[in-house]
């Protein structure tokens, strides 16, 4: 039961603060006002909020004195950093439409590990080498980063669509000017692709310290490493071509979902549909 009540708090508390946000925001006509970013209260909540999920996380991963991390809770702790920076990133500009699609996720990836616990235990050799805690921390920062970066994708898509067809609602009437989260969706590509890039080295230099190998073959390299370099061509595009609008979006979710295909999705793949 105490387990269930973990998952159970955050997930009410991001339903309770999305309700509350569009009750006041979302609802009804455009207003003639928009509105500023998060309110205090608001804030406050999602602070406790996430206080419960990372609480909810590290019994999921440390069960013990063992470290599990299987597909839901690695999406979960995703979820939970994306939703981290969200939190930093709403003290600087203000981003209302972003939180309808930011807390919903939240809510569905803190009660995720009640249903899809996972089994995937790592190993004693993994958790104690200072190269992989190194490397463990760059990747889901990384992936937090680049999870941010497509639900902002996602929304820029949606006010773009609703650009096009003259019907705005409340949420996106607050958003900032397409220009503007353009280009902070692009710093958001760029630091993520950083950590990346480093994600790619620390694994280099820790599948060799552990196996003897630089390189080894696997659907997490593969993947990984597509992401990488779909994620800089894009990059390349976007500095050299002046890419933008549907190009870097398609570019851009194409490079996440390769990503999460990487660990994410083929922990699923293993876990639930083979059941191993």
């Amino acid at each position: 039961m105490w387990p269930i009540l973990l998952h159970l708090f955050p997930t009410a508390l991001y339903a309770g603060l999305g309700f509350c946000c569009w009750r006041a925001r979302f609802a009804g006509p455009t207003p003639d006002v928009p509105r500023p970013g998060l309110a205090r209260f608001e804030r406050i909540l999602l602070v406790f909020a996430l206080c419960a999920h990372g609480l909810a996380l590290h019994t999921d991963i440390f069960p013990g004195g063992e470290m599990r991390f299987g597909f839901s809770v690695a999406l979960s702790l995703t979820v939970w950093l994306a939703i981290c920076f969200y939190w930093v990133e709403t003290l600087y500009t203000p981003l209302d439409g972003l939180r309808a699609i930011v807390l919903p996720a939240g809510a569905l990836a803190s009660l995720l590990p009640t249903f899809f616990p996972g089994t995937h235990v790592l190993s004693n050799d993994n958790i104690a080498s200072p190269m992989f805690r190194v490397h463990f921390v760059i990747a889901m920062l990384a992936y937090s980063l680049f999870m941010l970066a497509a639900l902002h994708a996602m929304l820029m898509a949606m006010a773009t669509k609703r650009l096009h067809h003259a019907r705005f609602s409340r949420a996106l009437a607050n958003l900032p000017p397409l220009l503007t989260m353009e280009t902070l969706l692009f710093r958001l590509i760029g630091i993520a692709f950083v950590l990346l890039t480093l994600t790619l080295v620390t694994g280099i230099v820790f599948t060799e310290s552990l196996f003897g190998t630089a390189f080894r073959f696997d659907h997490k390299t593969v993947f990984t490493t597509i992401s990488w370099l779909l994620f800089g061509m894009l990059l390349a595009g976007r500095y050299f071509r002046g890419w933008r609008g549907r190009v870097a979006l398609r570019w851009m979710l194409a490079g996440f979902i390769t990503l999460m295909l990487a660990y994410i999705g083929s922990r699923f793949v293993i876990e639930v549909l083979l059941h191993r």
